[in-house]
């Protein structure tokens, strides 16, 4: 296992799923872009609000592939909507969804770069939220 893997390992096994927000400090670099500025504190900034609507929210790795400072992983995510999500007030529904998420990495071995896409329409179809294409 190469270092940024167990590096991207950690990220999601301490970050997104044991809430060591303190690990975002050894892991995340300062010019790192979040929600609304750099660094692990914006970093945490998103974690906290997506924990803040799902409390119970774990992610498991289906697959990752680490090449040179990037890291690709894909996750599959399952949680229970206790607060308000966007505009979804809170539901007490399950969801499960999928994503990808990609990591860069600086010389010094920190996460530079967080991107992630993943099934936010599935997620908001599973809240009950309804989708009409406009007229």
């Amino acid at each position: 296992m190469t270092d940024v893997e167990a590096t991207a390992r950690r990220f999601i096994a301490d970050l997104w799923n044991a809430r060591r927000e303190e690990s975002a400090y050894e892991l995340i670099a300062a010019e790192c872009p979040g929600l609304g500025g750099t660094g692990p504190e914006a970093i945490l900034a998103w974690h906290r609000d997506r924990r803040t609507a799902f409390p119970d929210l774990r992610y498991k790795i289906v697959d990752l592939v680490a090449s040179g400072d990037r890291v690709a992983v894909r996750w599959r995510a399952a949680g229970t909507q206790a607060g308000q999500f966007g505009p979804v007030p809170p539901t007490g529904q399950v969801v499960s969804y999928s994503g990808v998420t990609f990591l860069r990495f600086d010389e010094a071995g920190l996460i530079a770069d967080v991107w992630s896409v993943n099934e936010l329409f599935q997620l908001l179809q599973q809240l009950g939220v309804e989708m009409l294409p406009p007229v």
